[in-house]
């Protein structure tokens, strides 16, 4: 199972949001870059980056930023947060990120989606976040009237290959992720499955990786020092 240490940017700095609440926000670093060649040197292969002010608004507001640390790490970097248009993702791609998410847009125009999918293939993913088991957008800040799970399935017949998934109850939280979504998220043929929001133990990343689930993103549990990276990688890497 892959690791995805996360770095989620706001006015430039490297935070953390409590159940996705902007008001509600610790600072982990003024320098993303920094953190994400931390993250490098302590074994990681992945990056997950979100642009928070960008999921919020649809502005690029911290595109040179991302650009440092996909320059500056060498880590698979899959980033989203306000790409809703198809000029934004090849602007991404060219700018060497590995996958581009896709969220507010791919539950708004879902035909739009679909044409992304057709052209890029896995260069594409979906970040589905759940609010009460439905889908939010506009970076969480508006929930609609969507199911979550039927979403995913909806997802995985459209050709859609990775998908991440997070309970916005359980994000920051540090009180464990949702377990129960993922034995259900398991189960949908063809999908590769990221679980995200909550994992704060060893335990949980072991429970993931035994449920077939692709890959695990670690925010807050990592900033805190809850778990450590190294351990979490050899978890998820072991056979």
């Amino acid at each position: 199972m892959k690791i995805f240490p996360a770095i989620d940017i706001k006015d430039g700095m490297a935070v953390r949001l409590y159940q996705g609440d902007y008001d509600k926000v610790t600072v982990y670093g003024s320098d993303p870059a920094e953190i994400a060649l931390g993250f490098s040197e302590s074994g990681a292969k992945n990056l997950h980056i979100v642009d928070l002010d960008g999921a919020r608004d649809g502005s690029p507001a911290n595109f040179e930023i991302i650009g440092k640390i996909v320059e500056g790490s060498g880590l698979f970097v899959q980033a989203g947060g306000g790409i809703r248009d198809e000029a934004r993702i090849a602007r991404y791609l060219k700018l060497g990120v590995s996958r581009v998410i896709l969220g507010t847009a791919a539950l708004t125009d879902f035909g739009f989606l679909c044409e992304m999918v057709k052209k890029y293939g896995g260069r594409i993913a979906v970040s589905v976040d759940a609010s009460g088991g439905r889908a939010a957008i506009k970076g969480w800040t508006e929930v609609t009237d969507t199911d979550g799970m039927e979403f995913c399935e909806k997802l995985a017949a459209a050709g859609v290959e990775t998908v991440i998934y997070t309970d916005i109850s359980k994000d920051g939280a540090m009180g464990g992720t949702n377990m129960a979504a993922y034995d259900r998220l398991s189960t949908i043929g063809g999908l590769n499955v990221i679980a995200s929001g909550g994992v704060s133990s060893e335990d949980e990343i072991l429970q993931l990786k035994n449920k077939g689930i692709y890959g695990t993103i670690l925010g807050k549990a990592l900033y805190s020092g809850a778990l450590n990276l190294k351990r979490a990688i050899k978890i998820g890497e072991d056979k």
